[in-house]
């Protein structure tokens, strides 16, 4: 597991000492405008330190209404920069909006170093409204603001402390930047180094962002870390967003391990105000980027509809439709009129040892034992309980049908355990985001646990449904622990006649790990304490 890390830290190392080669992108198109709108590409906007920022606008040719055109600002992704949304901009320009895209500063042609939605972003967000209202027809009653990934946290800290924005949509969103990064204490290696690493390509980057990266991996200055990623996280200024009752709508994807949909999902329960959530099939930003390149897409066909009824008063019943909507695994769309749905319920698996030939057992009935028993695993040594390959499994899965797969059987016995239920009578679908409650001890204080939820067919392969890691380090040794996490959310149908399976091991290439000395942990059974997988199905 060190050579992993070694590897990513060489590298941004590397990156960051190349910084003063690397030239970012800054790119100028040709003249779009038809006659239907117009196309100015070389907007420069004086931020408040002077820094400019670079942005593109599209501008109806028809006469602007009495009150102003309605407006749409974008906001562009990490990597990319303001010509991310020119077809979608375009076709929001024909139909009378007036669009202005531009790149978050250290971006593209923008100046200053990217700040990673803190209070510069913000106050470049005022700046670029000041411009507007001053420069162009735009109705100051009527803006909306939407992005993808980078572009939707600015959208949604905008929404919440810009009062002149009226609306947002945020696709592939976080709420929480901290349990982003960091939920259950576990470290995104993967990601984290993705984002550090194209950042120092193509962007002017504050040293802070590689520092806290690396603070992350290394466990060190972890409140000063989590601070600075709250205070990029529109959940802690949801007050602001649900005292005007600003209309929100998020879209994020089940497969997305950077952005994972749990605490957008817990943001989504907390909005007052107008709303709606569509949860994609997809990896980050997967779902929705093929709407960018001008294919039919779920999402983008919602985000004109919500910017149609919310800034031009548009009847198209989007409001009436459920407010929340799952994209099933291999499956359907489904609806439900809110979240927590009245319309599902709690199943709950019971987990009982494994024995020197069998799996563990995922019961509907607690465990009953004379004597308590211990099953061992150690640390050390992945298995064949994977995510697959960051990524590209994700978009295989989604896009490609090409889900993860393991062979149960094959995962070793010393490095991890299985625990799988009885054949399922009838078909189980899951919605929303399994739980977990193990008893377990240490003789280390660090540690960290990979559970796997898996769909058995007859054969005894497992198919990928969900994971979620937690990791630990200071845990108290030496004693039973009750330790409660949760996987990823996911929305998924079991067949009958399958089995249901959890896997647990102590690696995953998506996260670092919390040390490189050996460890072992031992799960715990007994008639007085339970260790259980809860699961969210939709009632028969």
């Amino acid at each position: 597991m060190l050579q992993p890390i070694r590897i990513a830290l060489l590298l941004v190392t590397f990156l960051v000492s190349a910084t003063s080669v690397a030239a970012k992108i800054c790119l100028q198109l040709p003249d779009y405008s038809n006659a239907e709108f117009s196309f100015i590409d070389d907007v420069k906007v004086t931020s408040f330190d002077n820094a400019q920022i670079a942005a593109n606008l599209f501008i109806p040719k028809q006469t602007a209404p009495a009150s102003g055109f309605p407006t749409i600002i974008f906001v562009n992704s990490w990597v990319l920069d303001e010509h991310q949304y020119m077809l979608q901009a375009k076709q929001f320009a024909a139909k009378g909006y007036l669009v202005f895209s531009y790149s978050a500063r250290g971006w593209g042609c923008s100046d200053g170093q990217v700040n990673v939605a803190g209070d510069n972003d913000i106050s470049d967000l005022s700046m670029i409204i000041d411009w507007l209202l001053a420069n162009t027809a735009a109705d100051p009653n009527n803006i909306g603001i939407s992005g993808i990934s980078y572009g939707s946290g600015i959208s949604l800290l905008g929404l919440a402390k810009e009062p002149r924005i009226k609306t947002a949509v945020a696709m592939s969103t976080w709420a929480s930047l901290a349990e982003s990064l960091y939920q259950n204490e576990t470290p995104r290696l993967f990601w984290g180094f993705l984002l550090v690493a194209s950042g120092f390509l193509t962007a002017d980057l504050e040293p802070i962002i590689n520092q806290n990266y690396q603070n992350l991996i290394f466990n060190r200055d972890i409140p000063q870390t989590l601070e600075w990623a709250q205070q990029r996280s529109a959940d802690q200024v949801i007050n602001l967003i649900n005292e005007r009752q600003a209309p929100v709508y998020l879209a994020n994807n089940f497969g997305d391990n950077l952005f994972q949909p749990n605490n957008l999902i817990a943001f989504y329960q907390q909005l007052s105000g107008p709303k709606r959530l569509d949860l994609n099939q997809g990896t980050h930003a997967s779902a929705e980027g093929f709407g960018l390149i001008g294919l039919n897409n779920y999402t983008w066909n919602n985000t004109h509809r919500w910017f149609d009824y919310w800034l031009k008063g548009v009847d198209n019943g989007i409001m009436d439709q459920p407010a929340v909507t799952m994209d099933v695994a291999n499956g359907q769309r489904v609806s439900f009129a809110n979240w927590p749905s009245n319309n599902t319920e709690t199943r709950r698996f019971y987990l009982t040892p494994r024995s020197l030939l069998t799996h563990g057992g995922l019961d509907l009935s607690p465990h009953r034992s004379w004597w308590p028993k211990t099953n061992r695993i150690y640390s050390g040594i992945d298995t064949l309980a994977t995510t697959g390959i960051p990524l590209v499994s994700e978009v295989l899965d989604a896009h490609l049908n090409l889900p993860v797969k393991t062979p149960l059987g094959l995962i070793a016995r010393s490095n991890g355990i299985v625990f799988q239920s009885e054949r399922l009578a009838t078909p189980l679908a899951i919605r929303g985001i399994p739980k977990l409650s193990i008893n377990l001890s240490s003789y280390s204080s660090k540690w960290q646990l990979n559970a796997y939820l898996y769909d058995v067919d007859r054969f005894g392969v497992g198919t990928l449904i969900t994971h979620g890691p937690i990791t630990r380090y200071a845990a108290p040794t030496h004693q039973r622990l009750t330790v409660d996490w949760n996987l990823v959310a996911s929305a998924y149908d079991i067949p009958a006649g399958h089995k249901i399976a959890l896997a647990i091991d102590t690696a995953d290439a998506l996260y670092a790990p919390p040390t490189l000395l050996p460890y072992q942990v031992d799960f715990k059974f007994a008639n007085q304490y339970q260790s259980t997988l809860e699961i969210t199905v939709v009632n028969d």
